[in-house]
């Protein structure tokens, strides 16, 4: 056994004579070398580990250069292949943190070119010929929307309620309730920003059930900060009770202390106009009184991801002059894509029909409908012993730590199995290029049309055809 393997060892090609083939001379056309070279070490490596473990048979025909130059081939496919990458969302969930959040507006992209590609007035004041400030690019937008006295962005909401702590509260105690101790996301939680912050924390009430004088009986001469956070990723219902924010304010301008507000996944439209959940607005959060409220830009918001900070003017200047501003602090394409989103919103008609997010959320069933017999209908004269496709109804959920208890009616594509398992056409789909990433429910795999984007049509049509032909072994890559 051991001698077979010394010969099959023997037979591998040699860098070399991988160079000189036709197929990998033409690679080096389009490729570095050094990449070439990466992936010709890689399945070298890999055939001596095949033939160690004894995977490949004796004749050792796949060891000839021309079986091996093609293997290479298909290896510098895959590692030439970007890291990021554009993939197609048929999971029905509309916020999708896993997959990017929030798809910006078509006149968003449409200005990313001439900024990304020249120079640009960033931090520079046309009118006085002389450095200025990044955040005036959103601030005016932002109060203008708000009604807020003053607004800044850092690079996501996290980073908003951790330097607004630090600035406001360091050393110093925050009152929060216990109901309200969220986790954000990727296991991070608000006490621990807390933490970070310096702040010290100071939890009232229970989980179900805070009151008034849970806030009123721990003020003291170190408070510094009255902390309400909105559960915009999860409800509690039953026996609850929390405190309005009015209350709230009015108990902070009783003692002199600010109140501010995190509502994560802020919005700046009334979703239950539409017939859905009713989430707090932004301008309803300031309306109240709230001295400082923070959100994200690219949740409910439907802009790329940021942390915005409205409120007090005095209050948001000291957060500005905060040295982990600029550690924070965006950058000029998101810069962009947040003031150009902005603008949307001067007119609720124009944003609901531009802004991908709020468009896919509000889209009624009927549309949904319409939609997915589009879809259907291109697939319907296709050869298939693979699997069945039927239309079915289903829901589809806003996601992204928004609307928690809100189900989106809508309609999806179905691919029930017959020669191949629901799991096989699961990653088949999610090894496709582009990527199709669906959900399976039941054992099959289901596509909710209302993430799928028209433009994709034409793909995903490509992509179940060739699913329906593929061979058994092949889908369970």
């Amino acid at each position: 056994m051991a001698t077979d393997k010394q010969a099959l060892f023997k037979k591998i090609p040699a860098v070399d004579q991988l160079l000189i083939r036709p197929a990998l001379e033409k690679a080096l056309e389009s490729h570095p070398k050094g990449l070439v070279l990466k992936a010709i070490h890689q399945v070298l490596d890999e055939i001596r580990t095949e033939i160690q473990e004894g995977r490949i048979a004796e004749t050792g025909d796949e060891l000839e250069t021309e079986p091996v130059s093609w293997r290479v081939l298909e290896t510098l496919e895959e590692i030439s292949m970007p890291s990021l990458r554009n993939v197609i969302n048929a999971t029905g969930v509309v916020v999708h943190t896993n997959l990017g959040r929030s798809i910006l507006p078509e006149r968003v992209i449409d200005k990313f070119r001439s900024i990304a590609g020249g120079y640009s007035n960033l931090e520079f004041d046309l009118g006085k010929g002389k450095r200025g400030s990044r955040y005036v690019h959103v601030e005016g937008i932002l109060r203008e929307l708000s009604s807020a006295e003053a607004a800044m962005v850092v690079n996501n909401n996290a980073a908003a309620v951790l330097i607004a702590l630090e600035t406001l509260a360091k050393g110093r105690e925050v009152v929060v309730s216990r109901g309200q101790l969220v986790e954000i996301g990727g296991s991070f939680r608000i006490p621990d920003v807390m933490r970070k912050s310096g702040a010290k924390m100071v939890e009232v009430g229970t989980t179900n059930k805070t009151h008034l004088k849970d806030y009123e009986e721990v003020i003291g001469p170190q408070t510094s900060l009255l902390l309400k956070v909105h559960t915009s990723n999860f409800q509690v219902v039953g026996f609850t009770e929390e405190v309005p924010l009015s209350e709230l304010v009015k108990l902070g301008e009783r003692h002199g202390i600010p109140v501010m507000e995190d509502l994560g996944s802020g919005c700046l439209v009334d979703f239950s106009s539409y017939g859905l959940v009713r989430e707090p607005t932004v301008q309803e959060a300031l309306a109240q009184g709230a001295d400082l409220v923070t959100f994200s830009g690219d949740k409910l918001l439907g802009g790329p991801q940021a942390g915005i900070i409205l409120g007090r003017k005095d209050l948001v200047e000291a957060i500005r002059r905060n040295p982990l501003s600029r550690a924070l602090r965006i950058d000029k394409l998101t810069l962009l894509a947040l003031e150009e989103t902005l603008r949307l919103y001067r007119d609720h008609r124009i944003a609901m029909k531009e802004i991908p997010t709020l468009k896919m959320i509000c889209q009624s069933y009927d549309a949904m409908k319409k939609k997915a017999q589009r879809l259907y209908r291109l697939l319907s004269d296709s050869k298939n012993d693979n699997f069945s496709i039927e239309m079915i109804d289903g829901a589809s959920k806003v996601g992204g730590g928004a609307l928690p208890l809100q189900e989106l009616k809508s309609r999806l594509l179905c691919l029930i199995p017959k020669r191949l398992s629901s799991h096989q056409m699961e990653a088949w789909l999610r090894a496709y290029s582009p990527p199709v990433i669906t959900r399976l429910e039941k054992d099959r795999v289901m596509l909710d049309v209302r993430t799928i984007q028209e433009k994709e049509f034409k793909v995903v049509t490509r992509a179940i055809k060739d699913l329906a032909i593929a061979e058994p072994l092949e889908a369970r890559r």
